[in-house]
């Protein structure tokens, strides 16, 4: 059964890293079946990907019941009422299934089969707030476009709609949204600066020529990338740009200890990290981007390439030892900001690195890294030859899948919840296994 998944990814994209609460998940040793999707392709006339609960309890996946019918089964069980058509299948970090549907050419989202009593002409785009409790996604009406959330959409429309960014606990929501309409070959109006942020439906009161990636604080300020002119470019705090101009700038972001705005931001010697529009760092790089903060914000790494066709991590403007000639991506900090781990690409090949240290193998891909709570050990799926393995501390567990999730651990770090689909014997048939953690990857 040759899934392909990449459900992990996307959920980190819908959500910026959605909290877990798992204490009171199942953490007892063992395996749990769930479900064997090789009776679904024979009950449904096709099944689409599968996606997988947090907590590993619930498998799902958009099926087709009939000619022009979908449904999506949970567990072997299909949602009571089909649809039209589904797409966007995703689980929340409450561990219900949630998806974008349609019914009589208009959409919306259901929760557990249920929709919003709300509908669209088009919907796109969802997202989960870092609480679980907040659903918003981007949607548009007679050519006017809006977000909504929880099924309550903004009052005004706009010319367009992008970059929807949904903050920590779900009740600030903003998106580039565009104010002026621009009518075929008119540079001029677009010069003059047509786009700007809204923030839960109200706009910013300035204008610029773009506007970029967004980022939301804890408490609700707003941050995004702009260009003012055609070559000018710097970052909007609550409608405010900082005084100093760039060449480029990659998206803002905020401390969350005392809610500083920083962004990289490219001088003519390169790029280098800024602070409130004032620059921070004194290293340059030929680039600088997807810059992170430590939980309690008191270090800053980003992906640099310290030359041509180089590629490492950079933490407090200190460059690891090591680099990549292909790819440097999804840098994270342990949850005690003490240890920073990402994925790196040299010929063909990737890697794991943790503070600079790379795991002893390589393998066909790697998923993000995801740490323990106490930042002992370092866990993340693999791919080795045509199958998926879970891998700590830098060694694949034994068993094999020919599907599988992110790992999570568990509150006290002791055990690792593995997700996957079987191979051989078990071809099929989904699991949830509880393994203890081996020997500390970090004393």
């Amino acid at each position: 059964m040759p899934y392909t998944t990449h459900m992990d990814a996307l959920q980190r994209t819908c959500t910026g890293e959605a909290m877990q609460n798992n204490e009171h998940w199942d953490w007892a040793p063992g395996t749990k079946s769930i479900a064997n999707l090789g009776e679904w392709l024979s009950a449904f006339e096709a099944v689409e990907e599968p996606y997988v609960s947090p907590d590993g309890e619930k498998i799902a996946a958009i099926v087709k019941v009939d000619e022009g019918s979908y449904s999506v089964c949970v567990n072997s069980v299909p949602w009571e009422s089909p649809f039209d058509k589904i797409w966007s299948l995703r689980f929340s970090p409450e561990n219900l299934p949630v998806a974008i549907v349609s019914a009589d050419a208009m959409w919306t989202v259901a929760i557990e089969g249920i929709p919003w009593e709300n509908q669209f002409e088009f919907v796109w785009d969802l997202q989960f707030a870092r609480s679980g409790s907040s659903i918003s996604v981007a949607a548009q009406n007679s050519r006017s476009y809006f977000a909504v959330s929880d099924d309550i959409p903004w009052e005004g429309g706009f010319d367009s709609l992008n970059h929807l960014t949904t903050g920590p606990d779900g009740k600030t929501v903003a998106a580039v949204v565009q104010t002026v309409p621009i009518r075929d070959a008119d540079i001029l109006s677009f010069q003059k600066g047509c786009f700007t942020v809204a923030v839960n439906g109200t706009a910013w009161d300035r204008n610029f020529v773009n506007a970029w990636e967004i980022d939301i604080s804890r408490d609700s300020r707003v941050a995004a990338e702009i260009r003012q002119t055609l070559y000018d470019y710097t970052i909007a705090v609550d409608g405010v740009a900082w005084p100093k101009r760039f060449a480029s700038v990659w998206r803002p972001r905020f401390n969350p200890a005392d809610h500083t705005v920083t962004a990289p931001v490219k001088l003519p010697d390169g790029w280098t990290l800024a602070l409130d529009g004032a620059v921070l760092w004194g290293g340059r790089y030929v680039q600088l981007w997807h810059h992170l903060y430590s939980p309690d914000g008191k270090r800053i790494a980003a992906i640099c390439a310290p030359g041509f066709g180089k590629w490492t991590m950079v933490e407090d403007s200190k460059p690891w030892p090591i680099t990549f000639n292909e790819a440097v991506t999804d840098p994270v900090y342990s949850p005690d900001g003490r240890h920073l781990a990402c994925l790196g690409k040299s010929e063909g090949k990737w890697y794991l690195a943790v503070d600079g240290d790379i795991w002893p193998r390589s393998f066909d891909r790697i998923w993000p890294p995801v740490f323990s709570p106490d930042g002992h050990h370092v866990a993340a799926k693999v791919k080795i030859g045509e199958n998926y393995a879970i891998a700590i501390d830098g060694k694949p567990l034994a068993q094999s899948f020919t599907a599988a999730w992110d790992p999570v651990f568990s509150p006290d770090g002791r055990k690792l919840l593995v997700k996957g689909i079987g191979t051989g014997a078990n071809q099929g048939q989904y699991s949830r296994n509880v393994v203890e953690t081996a020997a500390s990857y970090r004393k």
